[in-house]
């Protein structure tokens, strides 16, 4: 990976969409102390590099019917580039699983799972997870509440 060589300006362009992506240009360009044409220049400039790669609407996950978050640690049986690129394959298919980390240690993947109940997750483990060729194990835990969870990234100023 190339890493983007960003100015001061750069990163507050990048803060403050992380904040409000829904921002006019004009008011974009007032908050990072730029006039709107060489703002607009560099947010193009930052999408075309693929520092922004899209914007997208941030739901409230409870709002949305799915309170529960299921963190799941999945074991499996060979950790070949094979048997590790079938998983991340198949696992790309269930809206359900948000998040999915290739891992060191103990389990070879964490997984966060959404779900409106303890039933749904019963049951998509059912049908999905154990029916996955090669997981040695599965282990869930359940978030009892989320403490943070920030939507963008310390990209400084």
């Amino acid at each position: 990976m190339t890493e983007i060589a960003l100015d001061t300006i750069d990163r507050r362009i990048l803060a403050a969409l992380q904040e409000d992506a829904h921002a006019t240009m004009e008011q974009l360009s007032a908050r990072v102390g730029l006039s709107p044409s060489p703002c607009a220049r560099r947010v193009r400039q930052l999408e075309a590099a693929g520092v922004i790669r899209r914007y997208v609407a941030v739901l409230d996950q409870d709002k949305v019917g799915l309170p529960i978050s299921v963190f799941a640690s999945i074991k499996l049986e060979r950790q070949r580039e094979e048997e590790l690129d079938r998983f991340a394959k198949a696992i790309m298919r269930w809206p359900e699983i948000v998040e999915c980390y290739l891992m060191t240690g103990q389990r070879d993947y964490l997984l966060r799972i959404v779900v409106k109940d303890l039933p749904a997750y019963e049951a998509f483990l059912k049908r999905t997870l154990t029916r996955l060729e090669g997981v040695a194990s599965i282990e869930s835990s359940f978030a009892l509440g989320q403490v943070k969870h920030a939507q963008g990234l310390p990209v400084g100023e």
